[in-house]
């Protein structure tokens, strides 16, 4: 990735029993001032409340360092989520990380 994008790509679950970490390392992110930070969520299989509110929080906290946030591929259990509650509507969501390079103008690395 751009050294001006920074990626987490947690996995397993994302809730009230590792949200705390997962925001300790998302504003270790934000001091170092990324342009963008993508959140890959392939790999959660399951979210709960907690962790919709870690997104929000980290949302909150890469604007605040002049960053923004986008996530790419949810699970299916995630989108569900994002659809009931209209997170959708607030995060930027691309389908995979290829998608979020094309649409910001970025290159992957090989």
């Amino acid at each position: 990735m751009n050294p001006e994008v920074r990626v987490m790509q947690p996995s397993g679950r994302l809730d009230v029993t590792n949200v705390n970490q997962f925001r300790r390392e998302v504003t270790d992110i934000a001091l170092l001032k990324p342009k963008f930070l993508l959140i890959d969520l392939k790999d959660i299989s399951f979210m709960d409340s907690s962790g919709l509110g870690a997104l929000v929080a980290a949302l909150k906290t890469i604007r605040t360092a002049g960053g923004e946030l986008a996530l790419c591929s949810p699970s299916d259990q995630v989108q569900m989520l994002f659809d009931l509650t209209n997170m959708g509507t607030i995060f930027k969501v691309y389908p995979s990380r290829e998608e979020f390079a094309f649409r910001v103008g970025i290159k992957l690395k090989n």
